[in-house]
């Protein structure tokens, strides 16, 4: 089949910065074709640019043959391009088909027909095997269900080529499949799928192609059956990383944090230890009660009965500050809503948990705060021009960057990482592996909450695995293995 979507030459700068760099590439009708690349490769500029988002300065965009050197969101929508962002584009006061068709004329020529748009949404889930309610209001639906509405709408506007942008981040395993058979089915009716993710076994599982981009240039585009996994990670990254996870061989110190019989916020009779220098891994599947125990030993959720240990003496913790005084940090899973004032500067955000360390007779000491911002700042290697700049503006790795050093700057020592890498690239997340490494072997304690297999079995120094709001097994290094973790996260 012949190119659907072609770019050409295309740049975009900001303030000077090259965020898209002559960019050349194409993607051919009825394929499912990864588009791959650190964070801040230029995967979202070219995206909007094709999308009519943002304009791109110089170059050009054909589609489906026609030329253009410059493009609104409009004529990107006439001409066939949809994008179904990570942050769904969805409102959730107005119900299914309303959202399906927004901004389409359905019915006569000042009145909306509702029921030709409840029956065309209808059709369209028919189309696609979905069963949803065209009726339902957008916010009683799932995340999963409302991916679903968000293909539906770029159905209904005929797109001949749909961008979904890290389209499994926020699903669970079933929900994954679901959307791996709809995809495939737009594949054959002759849509071309362009799939952007950081999980990269869905990649060699669905796509056909992949090109990779590395500091907003095209790098290489091959056939799924032609390269390999470690061949894929060293293009993105422009060096070769031998493992998936760095190896660890520190000391394990004594106890560091012990909870008996820990019961809230979901969760019941929860009893584990974890060491100083350890990594333990907390597994399970989604729902499994892992992260509402980890705010309710962070003091963000109440604990109704159970006790909690630090170095042998019993605490109470029943606020997030008085964790921090205990020397308690949480990396929240939701980094953007829980982590993050992202309207505020990185400086603001890094600082914020220890200012009143870093004050004297409750005057905040300047010299001292940017000393601490710039240690932290400096170790995470973020990468922005300025530590003034808002935490907005920051690529997803980067963030999780700032949400660690807020973490470090108010000197924890037992911290939980709760989905670490979730969403940032292969190159951002050897650099949170290497801080966990470089944590553990400095005496912290890390228990570290992930859905990522290979992330677990590589990082951990014991598994912990919940099931249904229990621990329902603990592995140690000599048994690790997959069938082990699904076994115990099946409660089987």
């Amino acid at each position: 089949m012949g190119s659907i979507l072609a770019l050409k030459e295309l740049s975009k700068f900001y303030h000077g910065v090259i965020a898209l760099n002559k960019v050349s590439c194409s993607f051919e009708k009825g394929e499912i074709h990864a588009l791959i690349g650190e964070n801040g490769a230029g995967k979202s500029t070219l995206i909007k640019s094709v999308s009519g988002a943002i304009q791109f300065d110089e170059g050009s965009i054909v589609i489906d043959g026609k030329e253009f050197s410059s493009i609104r969101p409009g004529e990107a929508i006439d001409n066939g391009i949809a994008v179904i962002y990570q942050e769904l584009c969805l409102i959730p006061s107005m119900c299914v088909a309303e959202n399906i068709f927004i901004g389409q004329k359905i019915g006569g020529k000042n009145l909306v027909d509702i029921e030709q748009m409840h029956k065309k949404s209808a059709e369209i889930f028919r189309q696609l095997g979905v069963d949803i309610d065209t009726h339902t209001m957008v916010s009683d639906l799932s995340t999963a269900q409302q991916q679903l509405v968000e293909i539906a709408k770029a159905v209904s506007r005929n797109a001949k080529v749909i961008f979904m942008d890290e389209p499994s981040a926020t699903l669970a395993m079933a929900e994954v499949e679901a959307m791996f058979r709809i995809t495939r089915s737009l594949k054959e009716k002759g849509v071309t799928i362009i799939y952007v993710s950081h999980r990269l076994d869905e990649i060699f599982e669905i796509c056909d192609k992949v090109t990779i981009m590395r500091d907003g240039e095209y790098i290489t585009t091959k056939k799924i059956e032609d390269i390999t996994r470690k061949q894929l990670i060293n293009y993105m990254v422009g060096r070769e990383l031998d493992a998936a996870c760095p190896a660890r061989d520190n000391p394990i110190g004594e106890v560091a944090l012990e909870v008996k019989n820990i019961t809230g916020n979901g969760v019941r009779g929860i009893s584990l230890k974890v060491n100083h220098g350890e990594v333990l891994g907390i597994a399970g599947l989604v729902g499994s009660g892992r992260t509402e125990f980890a705010k309710v030993l962070y003091g963000a959720a109440k604990k109704e009965s159970g006790q909690i240990f630090i170095d042998g003496k019993e605490v109470t913790i029943k606020s997030p500050e008085e964790a921090i005084a205990h020397g308690i940090g949480l990396i929240p899973e939701d980094r953007k809503n829980e982590g993050l004032l992202l309207e505020y500067p990185i400086d603001w955000n890094i600082s914020l948990m220890c200012l009143k360390r870093l004050s004297k007779h409750f005057v905040i000491q300047n010299d001292k705060v940017k000393e601490t911002v710039m240690k932290y700042f400096d170790r995470m290697g973020v990468k922005s021009p300025s530590i003034h700049n808002l935490a907005k503006s920051l690529s997803g790795g980067n963030q999780q960057k700032v949400v660690v050093a807020k973490t470090l700057a108010a000197q924890t020592s037992i911290i939980i990482f709760d989905e670490p890498t979730r969403g940032i690239d292969v190159g951002a997340k050897w650099e949170i592996y290497q801080l966990m490494n470089e944590l553990a072997a400095e005496g912290n304690a890390i228990i570290m909450i992930s859905s990522d297999m290979e992330e677990v079995l590589g990082m951990s120094d014991r598994i912990i695995v919940f099931h249904e709001g229990k621990v329902s097994g603990e592995l140690d290094k000599e048994n690790f293995s997959q069938s082990n973790v699904m076994t115990y996260a099946s409660g089987l």
